[in-house]
This record gives structure tokens, C-alpha cells and sequence, in this order.
């Protein structure tokens, strides 16, 4: 069953009356309805490609947020080989809203790294809704220090609202965690690969994403904060997040201009929740290709190339 956006009513209601069409059908072996249900689809599809043409950011958001959307565990399940999942952070406990091991991707040995938001009521509550707590990120820290003894290149899978706000994670350093997950991002000398699959929320994205190459998948978002946060602290009123999600200049589109990342996946018409299998082999095309641009540079480099990096976003658009 498809689970439509608020956006998408008028396309749920074609679509919907389709169906029922061809249900009359099935009741009713003498009917013949097909002419009119596949008129009533091809409206469908041409509705769905004028609403998915042109998103506004805060639709954007909304796709990027779409439960249906694959997650961490889907991409590992579909690209990766192999794969061995590493537990803890060998100080306080393993945070499942994390999820990381070793794996081959086509024969290769990488370290695989992401935010996990779960599926359905009971794993979103296990997994926080992909919201990390310190032990994540010491936990992310731990097996990057591990790709980087061993000369594994590290791909992160990034997809968080953001890092747990809660009082516990504060009083065990959640600030502290995520700076130290973002330095370890700058030192380790491997390629280090990033995709924005759904959100990439403030620092607990970066945390991630401090990488040699970033890609985003088309519909995905990446902001310093979510709309409503923002529009709660400038407008005090979180119903303008329609606003806020013009000004953050959070889309993929956007973020390739500020030079804030480098490639954009496509998506299929309709977003990645419609087409999980298309996505998922689009986004293990890209990190081949990112890692094969890596490959052969010295540790030297990779971490030059990686720092360089942010220390140039944003200096096309000023010097423009």
C-alpha cells in the first residue's frame, strides 16, 4: 500500500479510483474497465511527474522524511557482502540507532557506517528514529580507527533528523562525541565516502559526512538544522518551516552550487519510496565510482584533499 504525502491527495485519488475500477472488475468478470482504469493511470503518471519536476524545499523535505524511503539496513542489505556488524563503543553501551561493520562491496573491503531510523513502530523505537546517541558516534569513531589501521576505506550511509538532544546523552558529552567523530572524519587516512540517503541533520550528519566525496540522492536533504527548529528560534512559530526550508538551502541542487557536495544521485519519478531497488543499485553505482576516483592516493593526500575540501566550501559562491 502506498503511504502518500500530504502533497500527493489529488494523485491517491486518481489512483485510488483506478483501483477501484479494476476491484468492480474482479467482482464482476463481464465488466470491462481496463480502457478507462488505463486512462485514469496515464493521468496519474503525468500527475506524478508535474508534482515531482519542480519540489519546493519543503517538499523535499517531506520525500526525504517518507517512511517507505529505503534505510541503512536496506542498502546494506542489497550492495553489501559479507557483512559483519561490530558492536559498542567499548565504554558505555552499542547504540542500535547506528549500525556499522565490515563488508565487501563488489570484492572490496570497506568499513560501512549509518544512521538507521527502523521500518516500523517497534524498530524506530529501538533504533530512535536514527538519532544517535554519544555512544554512536564513539562507536563510529572506534570503527574508523579500525579502517584506518587496516587500510579499509570507510562508507557512511547518512540519514538522521539529528543527534539525540536527551538529558542523558548531554550529561555523557554528545557535543564532545560528535566534534570527536567529525575530527576522526579529517584524520583517517583512507577514502572516506558519504551519501545523504534521507536527512542529513546538523551535526549529527556532518559527524558522518566529513568526507572526501559527498553525494546526495536527489530528494534527500542536508541542513545545520530542520525547518521547524529554525522557524521555532527565528519566528518563534514552527508553522513557518515552509520558509525556513527556502532559506536553509537544504536540496541537493542547492548544496552542489555552495560547493558543500559533490554529486547528485537520481532518483525515479515518484522518489526513492516508489522505486527501493532502482535507488538502492543507483546509490552502489555512486560509491564505486567515488571510491574508484579515490583509489591509489597516498594517506597523505586523502587526508589534504579532505581538509581542503571544507576549507573551500563556500568560496565560489563569494568569490562569484
Amino acid at each position: 500500500m502506498t503511504n502518500y504525502l500530504e502533497f500527493e491527495k489529488p494523485l491517491a485519488e486518481i489512483e485510488g479510483k483506478a483501483e477501484e475500477l479494476r476491484a468492480l472488475a474482479r467482482k464482476n468478470q463481464e465488466m470491462d474497465v481496463e480502457k478507462a482504469a488505463a486512462a485514469l493511470d496515464k493521468k496519474a503518471g503525468d500527475m506524478l511527474r508535474d508534482i515531482y519536476k519542480d519540489l519546493s524545499p519543503w517538499r523535499k523535505c517531506q520525500v526525504a522524511r517518507h517512511p517507505d524511503r529505503p534505510h541503512c539496513k536496506d542498502y546494506i542489505e542489497a550492495l553489501f557482502t559479507e557483512y559483519t556488524p561490530l558492536a559498542g563503543d567499548r565504554n558505555f553501551a552499542d547504540d542500535h540507532a547506528i549500525m556499522g561493520g565490515l563488508a565487501r562491496l563488489n570484492g572490496q573491503p570497506v568499513m560501512v557506517i549509518g544512521h538507521e531510523k527502523g521500518n516500523d513502530t517497534k524498530t524506530r523505537i529501538e533504533r530512535n528514529f536514527g538519532m544517535a546517541r554519544p555512544e554512536g558516534y564513539r562507536k563510529a569513531i572506534r570503527l574508523m580507527d579500525l579502517a584506518h589501521r587496516f587500510g579499509i576505506p570507510v562508507v557512511t550511509l547518512v540519514d538522521t533528523p539529528g543527534a539525540y538532544p536527551g538529558k542523558g546523552a548531554e550529561e555523557r558529552g554528545q557535543s564532545e562525541a560528535i566534534a570527536r567523530a567529525t575530527e576522526k572524519c579529517l584524520q583517517i587516512g583512507v577514502p572516506l565516502v558519504a551519501v545523504i540517503i534521507g536527512e542529513g541533520g546538523s551535526g549529527g550528519a556532518v559527524a558522518f559526512a566529513t568526507a572526501n566525496r559527498i553525494a546526495m540522492l536527489e530528494h534527500s536533504v542536508y541542513s545545520v538544522i530542520s525547518p521547524e527548529g529554525c522557524a521555532s528560534i527565528l519566528w518563534k512559530d514552527a508553522e513557518k518551516m515552509r520558509e525556513a526550508a527556502e532559506a536553509l538551502r537544504l536540496t541537493a541542487q542547492d548544496l552542489t552550487k555552495l560547493g558543500v557536495i559533490d554529486k547528485i544521485i537520481p532518483e525515479p519519478v515518484g522518489g526513492a519510496q516508489r522505486h527501493r531497488k532502482e535507488t538502492i543499485t543507483a546509490v552502489g553505482k555512486a560509491i564505486e565510482a567515488m571510491l574508484k576516483d579515490l583509489s591509489g592516493k597516498k594517506p597523505d593526500a586523502l587526508i589534504k584533499d579532505r581538509r581542503q575540501k571544507f576549507l573551500d566550501m563556500g568560496t565560489k559562491v563569494l568569490a562569484a
